[in-house]
């Protein structure tokens, strides 16, 4: 398989199906998913009871209380919608990308959202140009759509299957027809998606929190390689793919991406990030005044870190929700300044103290040197980095915004050279190892931990830069 440039997509996705509020309903699910993508979101609903029921649709730039109010919603009626929320890669910003796509088909009216990335989309994308196809956005998730118009047979969930041959990578998805809802993951079941029950009708969603919001059900998890059909009559299974064995359900989303209150993969993200601190406290412990966290994926994983060396767990950073996540931000320059904009520290829990901080990731490294600048300005008098996740060496082509090698500190850098980087009076990170244990995994691991080890799913070809060498050794704690 060849990897080519595509737009990465880290995403949140919800499919109702059957309830006359189903707007309103894909609206709050998307408040929920919120965290998974602020720079645009949209919804799409058919009513199902017309003869010929078309698209009533609503996207737009921005967060969800931004792009929606009382009048759209009322506008975008209908028995089912599907909903998404969206961050993408620099360049891609554009309102052509954003989704829900809706499109007409000689089987009817059909909406589709997508969370995750194809690795084949643009071999796919050029073949069909080729052959004719006009594409409108630069999005790979629109690949789907020239597929499904162009596979045979004149049953929809069919087509489905005969695209799910084709197309290589993450995806997660909730496909609309004028009469039923289809939920959709690949083999490798990289993103999350469950299913739940509201009432008489059914939800498709990314993440369990969003259930929680609109008092659903839990049902069960779409398995890797099926497809979920919903109609009036209830639901039934297909799989076109047999799943993978081993699956490769993402580390970055109990790491980072999902919301600790969420269940995915089987486990509540809360737990996992608690065990991650703990494992993390017992592989490079700090002896300091007090344990801090850089908020918020980093703030279950300080509890479990305190917990198990017995240190107290302070307030030291205040972060201004209001702010969106910079990590997902588009461009660097945002990226930089919204650190100040996000986060504040204490000084009463910082003056003269040794202090550990414990971040979930560290990416660029731009940020961890701005915080800890921030906290020796506040008056810290050692600070001791921890990081609960390994070093992130790879680049990910499953949807994760990991920039090319050359741009990952830990690709260019030793831990010690690390260390000095970022001005820490030491730094370790969580190994892979204890990573697998905090995520209950033992001798086959069902997560992919690429963007760690460089082991991808699927054999991966990179066209896009030679990949430097790593720099950064066995070794994963420093200090001066």
């Amino acid at each position: 398989m060849i990897f080519q440039k595509s737009l990465k997509e880290e995403c949140g996705i919800v499919g109702i199906y059957g309830d006359k509020q189903a707007a309103h309903y894909a609206y709050l699910c998307l408040y929920a998913l919120q965290h998974r993508g602020q720079e645009a979101c949209g919804i799409a609903s058919l009513n199902l009871e017309e003869d010929a029921p078309v698209f009533h649709t609503h996207k737009g730039m921005g967060l969800v209380n931004e792009c929606f109010n009382p009048d759209v919603l009322a506008r975008i009626t209908g028995t089912a919608s599907i909903g998404h929320v969206r961050y993408s890669t620099s360049g891609s910003k554009s309102e052509q990308n954003i989704q829900p796509f809706t499109f007409n088909s000689a089987l009817g009216p059909l909406g589709i959202a997508h969370n995750g990335n194809l690795t084949n989309a643009t071999e796919i994308r050029k073949r069909l140009e080729n052959e004719g196809s006009i594409f409108r956005s630069n999005v790979d998730s629109e690949v789907f759509i020239h597929l499904l118009a162009r596979s045979p047979g004149s049953d929809i969930s069919k087509r489905i299957a005969h695209v799910m041959t084709q197309v290589e990578g993450a995806y997660s998805l909730v496909i609309l027809s004028k009469n039923k809802l289809y939920a959709v993951r690949d083999p490798f079941g990289f993103r999350p998606l469950v299913i739940g029950k509201l009432k008489d009708a059914y939800v498709a969603v990314s993440e369990t929190c969003a259930l929680d919001l609109i008092d659903a059900k839990f049902v069960r998890e779409v398995e890797p390689g099926e497809m979920v059909e919903i109609d009036l009559q209830g639901i039934k299974s297909h799989f076109p793919l047999q799943p993978k064995k081993p699956s490769a359900f993402c580390s970055f989303e109990p790491i980072y991406f999902a919301r600790p209150d969420s269940r995915i993969f089987g486990q509540e993200i809360y737990q996992l990030r608690q065990r991650m601190g703990i494992e993390l406290a017992k592989e490079s412990p700090a002896d300091v005044d007090a344990v801090i966290a850089v908020p918020d994926s980093g703030v279950p994983m300080a509890m479990g870190y305190g917990r198990e060396l017995g240190i107290p767990v302070e307030l030291g950073l205040v972060r201004n929700h209001y702010v969106g996540r910079t990590f997902i931000q588009p461009q660097q320059d945002i990226r930089d300044f919204g650190v100040k904009l996000k986060l504040n520290p204490v000084p009463s829990v910082l003056k003269d103290k040794r202090i550990a901080v414990i971040d979930d990731s560290i990416v660029r490294g731009t940020t961890s040197i701005k915080i800890l600048r921030m906290l020796r300005a506040a008056g810290a008098k050692e600070i001791h980095l921890r990081v609960g996740s390994p070093p992130i060496t790879h680049s990910c082509y499953y949807g994760v915004d990991t920039p090319h090698r050359e741009n990952l500190l830990a690709a260019q850098q030793s831990v010690v050279e690390m260390r000095e980087f970022l001005g820490a009076d030491s730094l370790g990170f969580l190994s892979i190892d204890g990573l697998k244990r905090a995520l209950g995994q033992k001798n086959e691991c069902s997560y992919c931990m690429a963007c760690f080890s460089g082991k991808y799913p699927e054999a991966i070809h990179s066209t896009i830069k030679p990949q430097p060498t790593d720099k950064n050794g066995p070794g994963l704690f420093a200090t001066a």
